[in-house]
C-alpha cells in the first residue's frame, strides 16, 4: 500500500511555492508520494481566468520533472463536469492507497460548503497547511465548527519532529513562499519578469502557448 498525499488545485499556473510545499510535505508527513491533481473545472473558482485544463496539467508535468516523490494525475481532466474532491478521492481509493488530503487553512475553514465533507474526511486523512503569517487558530470557533461538521475525532493536532499523531486532523507548518498565481498571470499579461518564481520549462510553455496574454 502506497501512502499518497493528494495535492489538488487549479495550478493556474504552478509555481515554486507549490513545489516547495510538496517537497516539505514529503519530509514532514509519513507519505511516499505527493500526487498533484489539477482540477478541470473547480466548482469554487470562476473559469474566466483559467488556462485550458490540458495546459495546466502539462505545466505541472513539466514542473515536477524527475522528482522521485512527485506525480501528477489527469483524473479530474478525464471526468466531465465540476471537479468535486469527494469524487476524486473515491476514485483514488480504488487503488488501495492510503490517502492524505492537503488543504490550505482557508480551504479547511470553508470545507463544510464542499460536497459531502464528512465523506471527504472518511476517505482521506486531512492535513491543513496554514499560509505563513495567517491567523489560523486551530482552537478557534471557526475551526472547531468544521471539526464537528466532518465528525473527525482527535481534534486538530500539530505535526512536530516526533511521530505523526495517530488521530485527528493534522496541522503542518511548512514553508510558504510569497508567490501567487494571480500575480504571475498579471506579470505575464504585462510582460514583466517571472524569474525565480516558477520553473523555466513552465515559463517556456506559457509563452509558447500564449497563456494569460490578453494584450
Amino acid at each position: 500500500m502506497t501512502r499518497v498525499a493528494v495535492f489538488g488545485g487549479s495550478f493556474n499556473p504552478v509555481h515554486y511555492g507549490h513545489l516547495l510545499l510538496a517537497d516539505e510535505i514529503l519530509e514532514r508527513l509519513p507519505v511516499d508520494r505527493v500526487l498533484f491533481v489539477p482540477a478541470a473545472a473547480p466548482p469554487h473558482k470562476p473559469n474566466g481566468q483559467l488556462a485550458p485544463a490540458a495546459d495546466r496539467f502539462e505545466m505541472v508535468r513539466l514542473a515536477i520533472g524527475d522528482h522521485p516523490g512527485f506525480a501528477v494525475s489527469d483524473l479530474e481532466l478525464r471526468r466531465s463536469g465540476p471537479s468535486y474532491t469527494v469524487d476524486t478521492l473515491e476514485s483514488l481509493r480504488t487503488t488501495g492507497d492510503e490517502l492524505t488530503l492537503l488543504l490550505g487553512s482557508e480551504t479547511f475553514l470553508d470545507l463544510l460548503a464542499w460536497r459531502e465533507p464528512r465523506r471527504i474526511a472518511a476517505l482521506a486523512r486531512l492535513a491543513v497547511v496554514p499560509r505563513t503569517g495567517s491567523a489560523f487558530d486551530p482552537a478557534g470557533a471557526a475551526a472547531q465548527k468544521v471539526l464537528r461538521g466532518i465528525g473527525v475525532p482527535g481534534g486538530l493536532v500539530t505535526v512536530s519532529d516526533g511521530p505523526t499523531p495517530a488521530a485527528g486532523v493534522l496541522v503542518v507548518h511548512a514553508t510558504s513562499l510569497p508567490i501567487s498565481a494571480s500575480d504571475l498571470r498579471r506579470r505575464f499579461r504585462e510582460g514583466r519578469s517571472v524569474a525565480y518564481r516558477m520553473p523555466p520549462a513552465v515559463v517556456a510553455h506559457v509563452r509558447a502557448r500564449g497563456l494569460y496574454d490578453t494584450r
